[in-house]
């Protein structure tokens, strides 16, 4: 996930960094309402913003990693103090975006400006206070949340890894999930409420219909052909995703039995491994194909017999992509991540990459836990921080990705280069222990438990917060909703009865975050497109899911081409310039676990899919 790539971005994120006088105060300068005026308040505005955004991002960076009543008034106060200043800046952007003549780079940062607000006050005096207040307390009510286990509280990050221990009971699953989500999201459902009610108003002032409205602008198309072009790339998907959901069910069935989980209908949300059923990797050992199941090793297992601490993690994630022929990372990287979960003080643990300077000054925020998914999540994250500083010569504007599912995408990619030949390489996986090709099964099942399972849910945490903002949710129906739109989406329910009062949404960290969220159903099917593309450069010619990529200098120098190119040109142009064709496609995905779905369909034959 990418906090902090610059003002905007950490705008876009939810996120909003920084301590100054607001902009545009009586003594402000004003540009003439002609086309070298909005080059020259260009010009201002991206001066302002980088300078602004340091100090922005060290007060958040304290707040994030040293959660206390003080520092999260000192982040609210700066928050505030840049969601004005922000929407200053978008509504004057607005006033000049009308103007002929544009200087097409001109037009682009005031479409960028325009855009990126993730959350916009209305230029009513105190709105952008108030809304930094509410959002502030939203993102530290989640960091200080806790759940229960056997009647004992714990907090989130172990929650998170209790549910995929499966020495657990289903009533201690449901226990959990249900402590979970009544202490983080139902005391934050009144604020939530508040919130879109002023973030509404301020999207109004930009001249859109909401918030929703606005964040599917941000796409170098129309907010409909957004909403068209995911739903698209849904329906390629969905039928992969069906017959993975239909299988799990019956092994679920297996394991639990009728009265725990049925083997028609709806999944129970708990037993999947993970708090919001998002990903279902945990819980591979309950499904794994009999003979070809067991892949011979755990990544947390190998890294555990050798020792390794959770900056050797890192420092194997670095190396990824230095044998790509990026540069390694900068001493202050080691001196200023926070990579471990300090003992003394409440954090926000939720994994994120952070560049505070605009330039050198890359780190990442994780509380990494010795095991498999977190030296994943190492890869990915450090994929944001190589992202953020190929493209730090652009102008300010253009520092970010080329959409939103880009950033998200490419760390992913390089994970799928986490084979066990990569593994080999790199001296953790022994070479006689790699898993012949009749485990290739076992392989593609265990990718898409994460890959797969996440699809439906990346849709429609966006579609519904679009529900909300555009006001076909209402408050009285947020829980309603949300249960019905997940059962519809990924055919999950929970493990007991919802109140109607409850906010289940906010116990998922970008709901009271307030980042959008369909970057990551984007990045999961971006990052097959450039994952077949290294592999195709690299001139692989094993099974797609099988290729490494790790070592070549060719794949990394292309890579950087288009990662230089940050948020300069259309998102179209950046994906051709690596991949070879300007459409998102889903079929690179397709092709990558055709042999898992001729196997699923083998395996569901007989059985009722759906829900």
């Amino acid at each position: 996930m990418n906090f902090a790539s610059t003002a905007l971005a950490a705008l876009a994120a939810g996120l909003s960094f920084g301590m100054a006088a607001p902009a545009f105060a009586e003594d402000a300068p004003s540009y003439p309402e002609t086309a070298q005026g909005a080059a020259q308040f260009i010009a201002a505005a991206e001066k302002d913003l980088f300078d602004f955004s340091v100090d922005n991002a060290r007060i958040n960076w304290v707040n994030y990693t040293y959660l206390t009543d003080d520092t999260d008034a000192l982040a609210a106060q700066s928050n505030g103090l840049l969601t004005e200043k922000q929407v200053n800046y978008a509504v004057e952007a607005a006033k000049f975006s009308k103007l002929p003549g544009l200087d097409p780079d001109v037009s682009r940062k005031l479409g960028i400006l325009r855009q990126s607000i993730v959350l916009p006050a209305p230029t009513t005096p105190g709105a952008a206070a108030q809304l930094s207040e509410i959002s502030t307390r939203l993102a530290s009510t989640y960091g200080k949340g806790r759940g229960t286990l056997d009647g004992k509280e714990i907090n989130g990050s172990d929650i998170e890894s209790e549910m995929g221990n499966l020495t657990h009971t289903p009533a201690e699953f449901a226990e959990m999930w249900t402590t979970w989500h009544d202490n983080v999201g139902k005391p934050m459902k009144a604020d939530y409420v508040k919130m879109v009610g002023i973030a509404n108003q301020g999207a109004k002032e930009l001249g859109y219909a909401d918030v929703g409205a606005m964040w599917r602008s941000g796409y170098d198309m129309t907010p409909e052909q957004f909403s068209a072009e995911t739903e698209r790339l849904w329906g390629e998907v969905k039928p992969l995703y069906l017959a993975l959901h239909t299988y799990v069910r019956r092994k679920l069935n297996e394991k639990y039995g009728d009265t725990v989980q049925p083997n028609t209908g709806a999944i129970r949300a708990d037993l999947l491994g993970n708090m919001w059923a998002q990903e279902w990797g945990t819980i591979y050992p309950l499904v794994a194909p009999k003979g070809a199941g067991d892949l011979g090793y755990d990544i947390g297992d190998l890294l555990k017999a050798q020792g390794r601490t959770p900056i050797d993690m890192v420092k194997a994630g670095e190396g990824f992509y230095s044998s790509l022929g990026f540069a390694p990372l900068p001493e202050t990287f080691w001196k200023r991540s926070m990579i471990v979960k300090p003992a003394d003080r409440e954090v926000i643990c939720h994994a994120s990459a952070w560049d505070v300077d605009n330039k050198d000054d890359i780190r990442i925020k994780m509380c990494t836990k010795v095991d498999s998914n977190d030296f994943v999540t190492i890869h990915h994250e450090l994929g944001h921080n190589y992202y953020q500083r190929a493209y730090n010569k652009q102008p300010f504007l253009y520092l970010n990705g080329a959409n939103d599912g880009f950033h998200e995408a490419i760390g992913d990619f390089i994970a799928l280069s986490i084979t066990p030949q990569y593994l080999v390489q790199i001296g953790l996986l022994d070479k006689a222990k790699v898993p012949s090709a009749d485990k290739d099964i076992g392989l593609l099942l265990r990718q898409a438990m994460d890959k797969v399972a996440f699809l439906p849910f990346g849709l429609l945490i966006d579609r519904y917060r679009w529900g909300i903002f555009d006001g076909s949710i209402q408050p009285a129906d947020y829980n309603k909703a949300w249960t019905k739109m997940r059962l519809d989406y990924q055919g999950v329910t929970p493990p007991a009865p919802r109140s109607d009062d409850g906010f289940d949404a906010g116990a998922k960290f970008h709901v009271p975050g307030n980042t959008p969220y369909t970057r990551y159903f984007l990045a999961r099917i971006l990052q097959f497109q450039f994952y077949q593309a290294a592999c195709k450069q690299a001139g692989w010619k094993g099974p797609l899911h099988r290729c490494s990529f790790y070592g070549d200098k060719k794949v990394g120098a292309n890579l950087n081409k288009m990662l230089e190119m940050g948020m300069s040109k259309p998102w179209p142009e950046a994906l051709k310039a690596f991949t070879g064709t300007p459409q998102m496609s889903a079929k690179p995905m397709l092709d990558y676990f055709a042999p898992l779905k001729k196997w699923l369909d083998e395996q569901n034959k007989g059985q009722k899919q759906g829900w």
